[in-house]
């Protein structure tokens, strides 16, 4: 019985330059973690096939999947904060294909304690049309469709807790009867979505749960906040959950701006995991998004795995 994870040495490949935070310095810290002799020996490590462009498709329009395989080879300027580099569009399939790995494991292992896929660049803030705050593809919501056109799923908790709200992954999900998505993040704050009257339209309307945090918050409102829409979760009775889990609202991070600890990330992790075992299965899919203090970075990955091991 074994979590299952990815890391991939392509993705730390994907640079947008010396000084930018989203570095390859934050997977080479998450190594640190999975190959600690105490972490180790609990892990699977899964192999990922990059997403093809069907795959891309269940969420980001045609145009723009060819925009970014345009840029493949090149150093090129997407908006303020998001550029490619060569390796980029490389990069960026084999993220969303990571997920997509992780997805099948849980599904189709029967005795494992979920997975966990350590991919890079991140994906919640991409849209349909275009990339964004360090976005290409939205790699959880393609991995939450994989889940839901290959196994049949009716019910899908989508989960975010990076301090940033997941603007991509609730467009995406905004009107549908079969996701469920809560987000608990900063605002106002970057980028700029994420009030509490954003509840979804038409078939999901009440499904898009959002909690915004004053910046400065702590672990004692992280916690009530999630407390209270993992009550609803489990009242939604998912088949699957999917995490986007960024680190940022640490008291180390450089970008965040509130005060939560590593133990916050423990004590969530730990309730995650429960909560799958209850009514899914132990069906758990964590994915990397934010988190840009080194430090926090390895400390919150490891409680998580520590968690869901």
């Amino acid at each position: 019985m074994s979590v299952g994870y990815v890391w991939e040495d392509l993705y730390t490949r994907h640079n947008m330059g010396e000084y930018h935070p989203e570095s390859p310095l934050r997977l080479k810290a998450v190594k640190n973690v999975i190959d600690d002799v105490k972490v180790a020996p609990f892990l699977t490590r899964l192999i990922p096939k990059p997403a093809t462009k069907e795959e891309l498709s269940w969420v980001h329009d045609g145009h723009y999947i060819d925009r970014i395989e345009s840029t493949s080879g090149k150093f090129e300027d997407l908006d303020p904060d998001t550029s490619t580099c060569p390796a980029t569009w490389d990069a960026a399939l084999l993220a969303a294909g990571g997920v997509i790995a992780c997805v099948d494991y849980v599904m189709e292992e029967k005795y494992s304690h979920g997975a966990f896929a350590f991919v890079r660049p991140p994906g919640h803030h991409a849209e349909r049309t275009h990339a964004m705050g360090f976005c290409f593809f939205n790699n959880i919501a393609i991995g939450t469709e994989h889940a839901i056109n290959k196994y049949g799923l009716k019910r899908v908790a989508v989960l975010d807790f990076d301090v940033h709200h997941g603007n991509g992954t609730q467009n995406h999900f905004y009107n549908r009867g079969d996701v469920l998505f809560a987000s608990v993040h900063r605002h106002p704050f970057y980028p700029g979505t994420g009030d509490a009257i954003e509840t979804g339209k038409g078939l999901g309307k009440g499904l898009n749960i959002n909690v915004p945090l004053n910046g400065g918050g702590g672990d004692e409102e992280f916690r009530a906040a999630w407390d209270n829409i993992l009550a609803k979760v489990e009242g939604f009775k998912p088949e699957l959950i999917m995490v986007s889990a960024g680190f940022d609202a640490h008291v180390e991070d450089p970008l965040g701006g509130m005060k939560l600890t590593t133990g916050a990330y423990r004590r969530l992790a730990s309730k995650l995991v429960l909560l799958s075992k209850k009514v899914c299965g132990g069906r758990l899919v964590l994915v990397l998004e934010g988190g840009y203090s080194l430090s926090a970075l390895r400390s919150c990955v490891k409680a998580v795995l520590e968690e869901m091991i």
